[in-house]
């Protein structure tokens, strides 16, 4: 698929409405302000890590910049010690630590991440970097759901899980700055099949109908297209704190103190 941010380079209209759709769906002020003004039609035309909309209404067309968000999902256990830190660590650098984590996900899986190489940056390894999800509620978390599977050792369900809510672009130019290297790719980094790219110009390779799709059967992989980041990804840039319920919720207002930071309950990004 061409260049998703460029209209004037001739890709096909009506899959870039698309994309732009489902794109949109992860901001909510965007979506009020949208049916505030009741849009007609969109189109995406930058690179920035932001998705532009043109939105056509009676008072004529407005421009609304809309960024992609990216979600972390860790053990809410976990979140004194990377308050204190400072950063989310790569399972790489955890594995050098002392810290009694809780660890989720799986084992196998995890020792392979240490050793599949992103092609777009020589030497590194997709277990080195932080990873996010473009979405909330991955077939992942439906695994720690489930609570059957006989290759992940965590059996306490997905309610203790919570979503750390970044932005991408924030993201790569904070990387970009610290000289740390990022990447995302188009399906599951923990697959061995997957294409890695380091432009946001070349953000429309993920597969935005997968990755927004509720119904997800068959398209797990590509449903979990990851944002990396090499070695640590810094807690300031955490913008909203998304949990299963008030219970959780409670304990992480604990946790955060006085912290000016979201943190909501986010019932529809769980199972």
């Amino acid at each position: 698929m061409a260049d998703y941010h460029t209209a004037r380079a001739g890709f096909v209209r009506t899959r870039a409405d698309s994309i732009c759709h489902k794109a949109r769906n992860h901001v909510d002020n965007a979506q009020k302000h949208t049916q505030a003004v009741g849009w007609q039609n969109q189109r995406c035309e930058n690179a920035t890590g932001e998705v532009i909309v043109h939105e056509q209404s009676e008072q004529g067309e407005q421009t609304v910049n809309i960024p992609i968000k990216i979600y972390h999902i860790v053990h809410c256990a976990n979140l004194p010690s990377i308050i204190n830190d400072g950063y989310i660590f790569s399972d790489a650098e955890m594995r050098k630590r002392s810290d009694n984590a809780v660890i989720i996900g799986m084992n196998r899986i995890k020792d392979r991440r240490l050793t599949l190489p992103l092609t777009s940056h020589h030497g590194l390894h997709v277990g080195e970097c932080v990873p996010f999800y473009f979405c909330p509620r991955s077939p992942m978390l439906y695994m720690f759901h489930m609570r059957n599977s006989p290759d992940i050792a965590y059996r306490d369900g997905q309610q203790p899980i919570i979503h750390l809510v970044a932005d991408l672009q924030k993201t790569a130019a904070w990387a970009d700055k610290n000289n740390l290297r990022w990447a995302f790719t188009d399906s599951n980094a923990g697959s061995r099949y997957f294409e890695d790219y380091t432009s946001i110009a070349d953000i429309g390779k993920v597969d935005w109908e997968s990755v927004n799709t509720t119904n997800w059967s068959g398209r797990q992989d590509k449903k979990q297209a990851e944002f990396l980041i090499e070695h640590r990804f810094p807690w300031e840039l955490i913008d909203e704190i998304g949990v299963y319920s008030h219970q959780q919720l409670g304990q992480l207002q604990h946790i955060i103190g006085q912290q000016d930071l979201p943190i909501k309950v986010q019932r529809t990004w769980y199972y």
